[in-house]
This record gives structure tokens, sequence and C-alpha cells, in this order.
């Protein structure tokens, strides 16, 4: 090591090394530590200046200029942000609340403008690797816009419109994107609020700032920008938009909230001096960190006039599109008077008015042409429009005129009906407005409902809330409504804007998913437009659900109410206003406001609120939610003549719904089903089935349909087995003691040759055959746990006897042996028709209250027999027959058999002779019996009459105590009695035993 520290240092150490390196000539082996040393020396002795001068001069490090603001809204920091992304927009802003992050641009076209309206674009996009997602599309990108951005682009669109000048008319588009979310925020507000901030920084001419806000209330306290946990337990949704002194846009999703209660969130959101006189009616001692935290929406307005003040760009010129005042003038004296003459005439309607306007604009223009005034021509439709406004709004201000004769709070005819589709689930037809001749300015729409599965609900693909909806309000807008020409497109902003407000209206009356599961869509078809049509859906939409049954709480009414005011072109305060019930289009379009409010009875459940001129008062809007409720209420009750109450879900076509749980057995074996079955069910059947966490849910047309897709459902995955329950089964083989039958899902169950029919069967092969369809019944199980089954239970037994055949009717004792032993079915014959009719209701009481088979071996079957003292013809037969293989434990056995044989042949020789004498004279020995008060445990037999007390009530039968402590049970019949009492003593025949030995007992007829 020291030899090479010294040879290192000489001057031409290092190129001498190099060149040796690079000659290719090794040097002697040395170790690897000595060789990582000489490395890790020779780089640290290369850093010569020489070598720095060949390498070149390094790059040079840029720092980008960044301006922030932060500040707090509520209980959160926001911060807003520029000078790092889209350094080249006109202005772009980053704004930030926790982990979530949007992007707001701005840009505008460096054209003339010449046009004469605003070409205002927003753009809002949610894209999934906000929140870390890969599309699931087919391409695995986004695609067109969804439903929740264009209803974002909305939210920022409505306030920023009316604040952009006069005469401004170059376009604008904003574009806003969501760079990463956590979840918990929606970034609807933010980006209105980046949106605004980016606008400031812009050269673009805009008369803001705006401050975007949003309000919840949690057990009857206000909330500033809730989470969206905080909003699932919210009943208020309010967002807010407002300059410093005037507010732009309000959108409400409630449940019921009063007009008070809505009022207090708006002066919270902004504060007013009317803000300190409501509190004082309310009788609300306010704190001064209350009055503080009032100032929410104006919290986002001074940061961004600080943060435009540090990087904001000088705003440029540009050049107004306004109409000079000698063209207004000349126009003006030439179409006053005859447009003036229109509007007085209330009995025009909505095209006939339409019409005549029309006629006068033509005459203007053929003036115009006559005098040569070029300047003129070129806005004259914008010229005529201005005359038009400040006619209708001098009558209705000045002498409270409006343009159908209507009072200013008067709400135009009604007409409503329900169920007018009987085909459909519910359906109805809501209009307003005069339908006459001429005069008819009609408002009406067509409301279906569509009731579905679970699985139809909407799936969802945004970043923040639910991920699917189940109640679905589609609104659309076709061009015949009014009287046009036009080609339909896709998802149109203004069909989805308008549904949205609808369905939120509706959305506060419907019943819990638990209560009631189905996925509801209601549609909406605009069959005529003059007026809103949103609020006209609410009204139809809520007689339509009622109509398809659906258990809503209580009708759902909207109305829209303007406003026309009057304004100081000095100073821009409204001096004078008057506000309007149930405008017009015409009033929407010439007016200030318009402002739709639907509820109930109780309360609003949606609001919104556009305007056109820069902001109206908040104390104008509060005061508009008074004749908006009066409106209300005269529609409510014109609704509730029609249909008061849902009507029942069976009636109609209204489709029916099942849904059971699967167990857990059941729910392993379904995984074929849920991928081929289903379908195959589907197409077979026509019911639409869906299984999500182990239900099964089915939507079917009729009750016929139902049936047969939950016969299908049933035999393919099962069902919970139940001793007496009917299953639809198939035979799947045939054996000589019975036949397995295929039920319930795949599982096997054993049909003895005894259970087919209540008539004798030689061969199972007679009365079955290999695949076919048949009902059973479920009797129970043996001793190894296969299922017992009965198809003679599912039959009704037949009763009726032949007079001229003494020996016609035969019964079959449910007694008989285990598979396994391959035996013959112990039976008796009772040859007697006064037996057969005295018995008859022994037999059916044995087969309704004691279990249905009952396990005997032959020697066990035999021996009950002698017990009892009914020996049949054929079990003497069988005996008679040659002996099995000699076995020696089977004679002692076979001589007591004989010897209580002889004994019982003597004693039926009383009789008469013959095989009629001796089953009449072994019956008369036993059906002359008393029932008999105590017996001993040993010696209890079937079809011994005895006294036994009752023990025990229980839900499926009795539990009986004979005198000696022997206990029993009897099973209730079906449609039986059932009323007994504790400790009564009834008189009870023993009909068997129960696998663990428990005798079984039947009530004896007094």
């Amino acid at each position: 090591m020291a030899a090479m520290a010294a040879f290192l240092r000489r001057p031409k150490s290092i190129p001498l090394l190099a060149a040796t390196l690079s000659a290719g000539v090794r040097p002697r082996r040395r170790s690897r530590t000595e060789f990582r040393s000489l490395c890790n020396a020779v780089t640290l002795d290369c850093a010569s200046p020489a070598s720095e001068q060949a390498a070149g001069p390094s790059p040079g490090r840029k720092v980008l200029e960044t301006f922030r603001e932060e500040f707090e809204v509520g209980s959160r920091t926001v911060s807003i942000e520029t000078g790092k992304i889209a350094r080249f927009a006109n202005g772009a802003v980053v704004i930030a609340m926790d982990d979530t992050n949007v992007l707001s641009t701005v840009a505008s076209a460096r054209g003339d403008g010449a046009r004469d309206f605003l070409p205002l674009t927003v753009d809002y996009q949610e894209k999934q690797y906000a929140q870390g997602v890969i599309p699931t599309t087919f391409m695995r990108r986004e695609g067109a816009p969804k439903e929740r951005e264009l209803l974002c682009g909305r939210l920022i669109d409505r306030p920023i419109r009316p604040l952009f000048p006069h005469g401004f008319y170059h376009e604008v588009q904003v574009m806003a994107n969501v760079l990463s979310s956590d979840g918990k925020q929606d970034p609807d507000v933010m980006a209105a609020n980046a949106t605004s901030a980016a606008i400031m920084l812009s050269d673009i001419p805009w008369n803001g700032p705006i401050g975007v806000i949003r309000v919840g209330r949690i057990d009857g306290k206000f909330i500033f920008n809730p989470t969206m946990d905080e909003l699932s337990l919210s009943d208020l949704n309010l967002v807010y938009a407002c300059t410093k002194d005037r507010t732009l846009m309000i959108d409400v999703q409630a449940r019921e909230i009063t007009e008070n209660d809505l009022q207090a969130g708006l002066k919270l959101a902004h504060p007013e001096v009317v803000y300190f006189i409501f509190l004082d009616f309310l009788n609300i001692k306010t704190s001064p960190n209350r009055l503080q935290s009032g100032a929410q929406a104006i919290k986002y307005i001074d940061p961004q006039i600080r943060l435009a003040e540090k990087a904001g760009k000088k705003k440029r010129e540009y050049k107004l599109s306004m109409i000079s005042d000698s063209a207004l003038e000349k126009i003006r004296s030439i179409a006053e008077a005859p447009i003036e003459a229109v509007f007085t005439d209330s009995s025009y309607g909505k095209f006939e008015r339409g019409e005549a306007l029309d006629l006068i604009t033509q005459t203007v223009k053929a003036k115009l042409e006559e005098d040569c005034d070029e300047d003129s021509l070129k806005v004259l439709p914008k010229a005529v429009d201005m005359v038009r406004k400040q006619i209708i709004r001098r009558r209705i201000i000045d002498k409270g005129l409006r343009v159908d004769g209507r009072k200013l709070d008067e709400v135009r005819p009604l007409y409503c009906e329900s169920g007018i589709y009987h085909m459909l689930h519910g359906s109805s037809l809501f209009s307003r407005g005069d339908t006459q001749v001429r005069s008819f300015t009609l408002n009406s729409v067509l409301c279906t409902v569509t009731l579905g599965a679970p699985g139809d609900a909407q799936r969802l693909d945004s970043i923040v809330g639910p991920p699917t909806k189940r109640f679905m309000l589609h609104y659309t807008f076709p061009p015949f409504s009014i009287n046009e020409v036009a080609k339909r497109g896709g998802l149109n902003r203004r069909e989805v804007g308008h549904g949205t407000l609808a369905e939120k209206a509706l959305l506060a009356v419907l019943p819990p998913e638990d209560d009631f599961p189905y996925t509801v869509r209601v549609n909406s078809e605009v069959m005529a437009s003059d007026g809103s049509t949103s609020m006209a859906t609410v009204c139809g939409g809520s007689m339509a659900l009622m109509d398809a049954g659906i258990p809503v709480r209580e009708h759902v009414a909207g109305v829209s109410v303007g406003l026309i005011s009057d304004v100081d072109p000095t100073t821009g305060n409204i001096t004078d206003y008057r506000i309007l019930t149930d405008i017009l289009g015409l009033e929407d379009h010439l007016g200030d406001m318009d402002f739709k409010i639907s509820g109930t009875r109780k309360g609003i459940t949606a609001i919104q609120l556009d305007i056109k001129p820069a902001g109206i008062p908040l104390d104008i809007i509060c005061e508009s939610l008074e004749p908006a409720r009066k409106g209300r209420i005269q529609i409510l009750n014109r609704m509730e003549e029609k249909i008061s109450a849902p009507r029942t879900m069976g009636d109609g076509s209204t489709p029916r719904l099942a849904t059971f749980k699967l167990n857990p057995e059941s729910l392993r074996r379904s995984i074929g089903f849920l991928n081929f079955q289903r379908k195959r069910i589907e197409q077979e059947t026509g019911a639409r089935v869906s299984v999500s966490d182990g239900t099964v849910t089915i939507v079917a047309k009729t009750g016929s349909i139902m049936e047969k897709a939950q016969e299908k459902i049933t035999f393919l995955i099962g069902r919970e087995i139940e001793v007496g329950g009917t299953y639809k089964g198939v035979v799947s083989s045939i054996k000589e003691y019975g036949a397995f039958i295929e039920f319930n899902g795949g599982q096997q169950g054993l049909l003895h040759i005894s259970e087919l029919t209540h008539e004798p069967v030689s061969k199972v092969s007679d009365v079955l055959s290999v695949g076919q369809e048949l009902s059973v019944m479920c009797i129970g199980q043996d001793l190894r746990g296969n299922m017992k089954l009965s198809l003679k239970a599912t039959s009704p037994k037949k009763s009726s006897v032949d007079n001229h055949d003494p020996i016609s009717a035969k019964q079959s004792v449910n007694v008989w042996a285990s598979p396994s032993e391959n035996v013959a079915t112990c039976t008796e014959n009772l040859e007697s028709t006064d037996v057969v009719q005295g018995e008859s209701n022994e037999i059916q009481s044995i087969t309704d209250s004691s279990p249905a088979v009952v396990i005997r071996s032959v020697a066990e079957c035999e021996a009950q027999e002698f017990a009892a003292g009914r020996v049949t013809q054929t079990t003497l037969r069988r005996l008679s027959r040659s002996p099995r293989p000699y076995d020696s434990s089977q004679d002692a056995g076979k001589s007591n058999l004989q010897n209580r044989q002889s004994k019982k042949e003597k004693n039926v020789s009383n009789g008469t002779k013959g095989k009629a004498g001796t089953i009449q004279g072994s019956v008369s020995h036993t059906g002359g019996e008393k029932p008999k008060p105590s017996v001993q445990a040993g010696s209890l037999k079937i079809g011994e009459k005895l006294i036994a007390k009752i023990c025990q009530i229980r839900a499926h039968g009795l539990v009986l105590e004979l005198s000696s402590g022997i206990r029993g049970m009897y099973k209730f019949e079906v449609n039986g009695k059932r009323d007994f009492e504790l400790g009564k003593e009834l008189q009870v025949r023993c009909s068997s035993f129960s696998i663990k030995g428990i005798p079984v007992f039947a009530l004896l007829e007094n």
C-alpha cells in the first residue's frame, strides 16, 4: 500500500496508469481490497483543473418564480398557487385543500369578437390517475364527459358568466383538471374558486373575483366545506357563490329544510346587514366568534386579490360590440308602438306572439333598407330585442301587468293526470298553462317510471361519492316541444342539468333502500315548453312515482320565480323590482333571475338560482322564498286531487321483485350460476336476475314469470331444506326399493317405494322413469343423514270404498325398512269396510302428527304386529314360506314367534271362519278396548289407547305425559286444533315411535 501511494504521488503516475490500462497491460494480481482502494484514489486524484476544462461547463439550475397564498375557511387550510404549472396559459392556478389539488386554466382568443354573444366554454375533467386507478374502459383511457363532469362545468360557468363586461364577445375557454384527490373533499367548489383566481391573473377583462363555498348542516349546526362523509349525514348541501356584496349563484339539495333555516344558512355563508336584522327577528344572540365565522365565502376573495397584485397581468384593451345610441333610437321610434300593442293583447299565444314580433322586425328592416342605414341593419335583431325588453319591464314595474295578463303572484291553470298508460309501471301527464285556442302558454311534460333490480343501478366512475346510483331521472327536451327542427345529439348540458335538479328534488321523499330495494328510473319527455319544464318535471315525476306504487312520503312540487328590476346606471344599484311567480319563457329571457324552488309542504328539497346581471342582493333572494312557497302549496293541492297516496304494488303491470339469501353451501355451489345459469334463466323465463353478496334478486313483469324463475333458481342453487317442504326434483336413478331424486340444487334424496302412491306398488319402474320431473315432500332424514322424500304426501288420499268387494280398501302403514337391507315393506291389509271407515281418521292423524318414516327391521315389524294382535294373511304367507339359510341364532326367535302365532290363532278361532271372519274377530278385540289410565315403560305398543296429560305446549305440537311418567309427543295437524291448556287430559293412541324411541301419539275423537 505504501508503494502504491508513492507511485500515485508522482506527477506522471496517473497518465501512465491510464495508458497501461488502455493498452491492455494487466498489472500484477492484487487483492480485492487493494484494487478498490486504488480505484478510489484514482477517482479522487483525477479531479484536476485540466479534466474540468475538458468536460465543459455544468448545466445551470433554474428556479421557478411561484406565488402562493394560504388562508383558512371553516376549519381547513386552503392554498392557491401560480407560476409552477401551465406557465403558457393566460392564467393558471392550482388550489389545494388537504391532499386534493385542482388545476384551473383560462385562455382567450385574439379575434375581433364580432358576434352578439359571449362564447364561454367551461370543461371540467376528472381523470382516474387522480385517485391512483387505471380506467376500466376498453382503451384504458377517459372518454366522453360524464354527467358529473358536465354538472361541475355548469357549476363553474353559472357564477362567472354574468361578470364579463357587456360587449366583450371574445371566445373564452376554461379548463379545470383534478390533479389528485383523497376522496374527502368534493373538487367542484375548489375548481370554481381556482377558476376565479385564474381569470383574475389573466389579461381578460372581468368584474371578479368571486367566492364559492359549500355549507352543510348536521344536527342543526352549520358546517363549512364539509367532507363527503359529513355530507352523507347532512340534511343540507348548499353551494353558494357571491361577490363581496351580491349573490351570483345558489344550488341546494336538502331534506325538506324550512325557508327560515335556509335563509340562516345563506346569511352565514355571505354576511349582510340584513343578517343581523334576521337574527334579531329570530331572537338569536350572536357572539363575536360567530360573526367572524359568517364571512366564509368572502374569505376566498381577498387572497385572490393579493395573488393578482403579485402575479397578475394587465387587462388588455378590447373592442366592445355595442349598439350606438343613434341606431337604437331610430329603431325604437319605428318598432316601439307596434311591439307594445302586441304585448298589451293577452290573447296572443306563444307562437302567435312570436310571429307578430317577427313581422314587426321585417317591417323595421324594410324601412332601414330604404334609408340605406347599414349600421342600423347590423344591430337590428339585438336592438329590437332591447326594445322588447324595455317595454315588458316597464309594464310590469309601472303597471303590474304581465305578458299573459296574470297577476304577479298568480300560478297558471293546471292539468294533471296519472296512470295514462297502464302497460307502464307508472306514468303521469302534467301541464301548466291555458290551452284555449290562440291563447295557450302551455308547459307540459310526460313522466314515466320504470322499476328494476338492484343490479340495474347506474355505475358511477367519479373519484368522490358513491359508486352506484339507484334513482335516476332523465330529462329530454325534443325540438318539437318548441316547434323547431334540430338534430338530436348525445348528452346535452342543459338536459343533464335540468334532470339532475328534478332528481335532487324527488330524492328526498324516496323510501330507504332497505325498505324499497328497487332501482327506479324516471323519464321526463317535454311535450311543450313555455316556462320552467324542470319544475314541471318535478310535479309530473312525483305523480308518476305514486302511480308506480313507490311508497314516497308525500308529493313534491316546484315553481320558478323571476325578477324584473330597475337599475341606477350610475351606481349599478337596484332602485325598484318586482317578483314574478311561475314565469313564462319570455319573462325568463327578458328578466333578471330564474329562481327554481321545489319542495313539499314541510320544506325545500332543491333550489337552483341563475341570474343575468352582475349579482343580486341577498335580501331580494330571501324575499322570493315566500311567493314560491305559496305557489308550491297551490300546485300540491291540485296534484293531491288526482292522486294522494301510492297505489298498490301488485296492481297493473308493476313488476314483482323477490329476494332470498343463499346459505354458504348454496353460495359455494352457485359459482357457475353467477356466470352461465343466470343468463340461461333470463332467456328462458324473461325475468331479470342479479346476485350480490349472497343475495339473489329476481325482477319479473308478471307473477307467473316470477314463479317460473323462482322454481328454476331453487332447483339450480337450492335453499334451506325443511321437513314438510315441497321441492321440484328429477329422477336420477331407480332401484328395487325406491328411486333417488335430485333436487334443491343437486342434492340427492331417497323416494322409497312405500312413499310413491297411496296404493301398493310392486315395481318402482311402473310409476317412475329416469329423468321424470316431479314434486316431492321432505319427510325427514335417516340414520345416515340421507334425505327421505315422499310423493304420496303431495297428493290427497282417495277415500272411496267399493261396497261390492269387502277387500277393496288397502292402507299402507308408514313403516319401512332401511334401503340398505332391501326388504319388503311391512304392511297390513285391512279387508273390512267397517275397519277402513273407522280407522280412516286415525290413519290420517298418524300421517299428519307423526314422523312420516320410522326405521324398523323386518323382525321388529313382525314383532310389532304380533304385539298389537294384528297378524295379516300377508304376514302369515310370508312366514310359511321356505326358511332362509340356517342360522342357529334365529331358532329361539322363530320358536317364540311360532308359539305366539299358535296362541293367537286359537284366540282368533272364536270368531267366524275365513278371511273376513278372522279380520273381524281381531278388530272387535282391539277396537272395543277403552283407553288405559297407565302403562309400563317397556310394554307400550303401537295402537294402544291411553290417557295422557299435556305437559308442555310448543310451536309445532304438544309434549304429553302418561301417569306412569312416560313422555311422548303430538304434532299439530294442518288446519287442526291448536288451543290446548296445560294439565288437561287427552285420549290418545300410540301411532308410532321416533328414531330415538320416543312414542308419537295421535288424538282420539270424542
